[in-house]
C-alpha cells in the first residue's frame, strides 16, 4: 500500500462497490443468522451453566462449541457486513477480525474432533474414557493450540492477514517460511480434523450396522426356559456397562452435526486452501460471499438440531423461556374499576358514601 493508505485495509480502487440489491438481502440474512446463532447458542451455555446435572463430558464440549460460535457470530458478522458495504476500516480491524475468526473456528473444529473420538471409544470399544475433569483439560489444550497457531499473522510473523472482498485471509508473501506455516495451519484447521472425523464416524457406523444385524438375526422367540433346555446359560455382567442404546441414539445427533459442518465448511476449506498457496488465484466476490456466509450459517443450525433431536434440551428451553421473558419490561396493564359505572356518589358533611342503583 501507499503511504497515504497504510492505515487502511485497501485502497479506494480495491474496494468492491456491491450493488444495493446485493447488500440489502445479504445483510438482512446475515443479521437474521446472527440473531438465531446468539439466541440458540446462549441457551445451550445457560443450560449447562445453570444445571449441574447437565455438565457431562459431551455437554461441556457442546457448551464450549456454543461459546465459540457465539463469539464468531457476535464479532465477525458485523465485520462481514461492514466489508460488504465497502466501509474502509483500519488494518488492525482486518487483523482482529481474521484472528478471532480463525481462533474460534479452529476451536470449534477441535471440539467436533474430540466429540467424534469420544463417540468412537464409547460405541466401538465400549469405553467411556472422557469424564468432566478430563474434558476441561482437553478444552484448555485446544484453546492454547488455537491461539498459538493463529497468532503469528497478526504481527506479520509468518504470513499476514490481508483483506479480500468481504473477508480477511492469511496470505503467503515471504517465501518458504510462510508456505510452511500455511501448510501447518491448513493441516491443523481443515485436513487432519476432517480425516479423523470421517474415519471415526465410518468406523462407528460399521459397528452400529454389525450390532444391528446381530440383534435382528437373534431369534426373539427363544425364551429363558427354552434356552436352559438347550444348555445355554444367561450371562450376567459383573458390573454395569455403558448405556449403549442411549449413546447410539445420541450418536445420530452428533453425526447430523458433523454432516452440517462438512456441508458448510468444505467449500470454504477447498477455496481458501487454493487461495492461500497460489497467489495468482483469487476468489470472485460472489463465491466469497457464498463460501464465507455458509461458515456463519453453521453455528445457527446447531441449536436447531439440538432442539429437534434432544428432548432434555427442549425441556430446558421451555423451562428457561419464561425466565428470559421476565427480563423484558412488561407493558402496563389497564387498571380495572372496582365499582360499577352506574354508581352514584353522594357527598354529605360527615361521610362520603356510594349508592348503587
Amino acid at each position: 500500500m501507499e503511504n497515504s493508505t497504510t492505515n487502511l485495509t485497501t485502497k479506494e480502487s480495491e474496494l468492491n462497490n456491491f450493488p444495493l440489491d446485493v447488500i440489502v438481502p445479504v445483510s438482512v440474512t446475515m443479521v437474521l443468522i446472527m440473531v438465531i446463532c446468539l439466541l440458540g447458542n446462549s441457551i445451550v451455555c445457560l443450560i449447562v451453566y445453570q444445571k449441574p446435572a447437565m455438565r457431562s463430558a459431551i455437554n461441556l464440549l457442546l457448551a464450549n462449541l456454543a461459546f465459540a460460535n457465539i463469539v464468531i457470530s457476535a464479532v465477525c458478522t458485523p465485520f462481514f457486513i461492514l466489508f460488504l458495504c465497502s466501509v474502509r476500516t483500519p488494518v488492525i480491524a482486518c487483523k482482529i477480525h481474521a484472528f478471532i475468526y480463525y481462533v474460534f473456528s479452529m476451536e470449534a473444529t477441535f471440539i467436533l474432533t474430540a466429540i467424534s473420538v469420544d463417540r468412537y471409544f464409547i460405541i466401538v470399544h465400549r469405553k467411556d474414557k472422557l469424564n468432566p475433569r478430563l474434558t476441561k483439560i482437553v478444552i484448555g489444550i485446544t484453546w492454547v493450540v488455537s491461539i498459538v497457531l493463529c497468532f503469528p499473522p497478526v504481527f506479520d510473523g509468518f504470513s499476514s492477514y490481508t483483506f479480500s472482498n468481504v473477508h480477511c485471509f492469511p496470505r503467503t508473501s515471504k517465501g518458504i517460511a510462510d508456505t510452511i506455516y500455511l501448510s501447518i495451519l491448513a493441516l491443523t484447521l481443515f485436513v487432519v480434523p476432517i480425516i479423523i472425523m470421517l474415519c471415526t464416524y465410518l468406523r462407528i457406523l460399521d459397528t452400529v450396522r454389525r450390532n444391528t444385524c446381530r440383534v435382528q438375526n437373534f431369534p426373539e422367540s427363544l425364551s429363558v426356559s427354552q434356552a436352559s433346555k438347550l444348555g445355554l446359560r444367561r450371562i450376567v455382567s459383573p458390573k454395569p456397562m455403558v448405556d449403549m442404546a442411549f449413546k447410539t441414539r445420541a450418536f445420530t445427533t452428533i453425526l447430523l452435526i458433523f454432516f452440517v459442518y462438512l456441508a458448510c465448511w468444505l467449500p470454504y476449506c477447498l477455496a481458501t486452501t487454493i487461495y492461500w498457496f497460489d497467489e495468482t488465484k483469487t476468489l470472485t466476490p460472489t463465491k466469497e460471499i457464498i463460501f464465507v456466509g455458509l461458515t456463519y450459517l453453521n453455528p445457527a443450525i446447531n441449536p436447531i438440531i439440538y432442539c429437534l433431536r434432544i428432548k432434555k434440551f427442549r425441556e430446558a428451553c421451555l423451562e428457561i423461556a419464561p425466565k428470559l421473558c421476565s427480563l423484558f419490561p412488561k407493558a402496563p396493564h389497564r387498571t380495572k374499576r372496582r365499582v360499577k359505572p352506574s354508581a352514584i356518589y353522594e357527598c354529605t358533611d360527615k361521610v362520603q358514601s356510594s349508592t348503587v342503583l
